[in-house]
């Protein structure tokens, strides 16, 4: 029989341990960089202003759905010049996200939050371009009473109490008996409560929040179940444009009308050639 590791190395087995947990590949730490080229192309960061980028910190929304607050405030306000100049806007307690003040300028706002400046009377909610990209899309202040979640889990907890957790990591407790996965509630920011809900169903309009047609909305025709696949749902848009995509990136936002507003476009994507005659007739219209 030969000899054991500790042996070998001269470390106790209970060190030997611990050596070989700590150097796994640096497995075990936190990550806390964030390299400026692997960033996500909808910050629209450009290549060449350092080798880094904010890295967001752990939060409601997922590192690769979200925004941190100082490309927010620096990258698309323009209201500071570095990080510097955004942490002392933020430590000053001005920026609200759903209601409530943040400071970490790493915060991670994402899809549907509201961002609320008091002193300048700004009030914004994030939302997907038709390119897929974060858009500043300011509302007004009726409009930043309120948002959109959508339901990802119908559960009982602990003694049998129903609840229910939306994409931005909020657990409701004691929701609508009514109210299953994928539907959409309308949550008050100042109280946290539901004021109301849209079952997911066709006819109603949605928003594409994942994949080639990120940003797009339009009314949902029809359902496909793929048992041991991925379900798809068939949208058409305000044009009359139909695509398809998986059920997971379908986000209801309203019945008739959204209940939400939108940002400019109204969700329709237009192909390369009709952006080109837009801009052409936009060119000759300024002249």
């Amino acid at each position: 029989m030969g000899p054991t590791p500790s042996e070998l190395t001269g470390f106790s087995t209970l060190e030997t341990e611990t050596l070989r947990h700590n150097t796994n590949n640096g497995n075990y730490c936190e990550k806390k960089h964030q390299k400026r080229l692997s960033a996500p192309s909808h910050w629209l960061l450009d290549k060449l202003s350092g080798a880094y980028a904010p890295r967001a910190s752990p939060g409601p929304h997922k590192l690769r759905d979200c925004m941190p607050l100082i490309v927010f405030v620096r990258n698309r306000l323009k209201y500071a010049l570095n990080a510097r100049e955004t942490k002392a806007i933020l430590m000053q307690r001005l920026i609200k996200v759903d209601g409530k003040v943040r400071t970490d300028s790493t915060y991670p706002a994402g899809f549907m939050d509201v961002i609320s400046i008091e002193k300048t009377g700004e009030n914004f909610r994030l939302v997907y371009d038709t390119k897929g990209r974060f858009t500043v899309h300011r509302i007004t202040a009726e409009e930043s009473e309120y948002k959109l979640g959508k339901v990802k889990r119908v559960q009982l907890g602990r003694g049998g109490i129903p609840f229910l957790v939306t994409h931005d990591a909020r657990t409701i407790r004691y929701p609508d008996p009514a109210i299953t996965v994928n539907d959409t509630v309308k949550i008050d920011l100042a109280t946290g409560k539901v004021a109301d809900f849209i079952r997911f169903d066709t006819g109603v309009i949605a928003m594409v929040t994942g994949g080639r047609n990120m940003g797009r909305v339009g009314v949902i025709t029809h359902r496909e179940r793929h048992d041991g696949g991925f379900n798809i749902v068939h949208i058409k848009d305000a044009i009359d444009n139909g695509f398809a995509t998986r059920e997971s990136n379908v986000f209801v936002i309203g019945k008739e009308k959204p209940w939400v507003s939108l940002p400019k476009g109204k969700g329709v994507k237009l192909t390369i050639a009709e952006e080109r005659d837009r801009r052409r007739a936009q060119a000759i219209a300024g002249h």
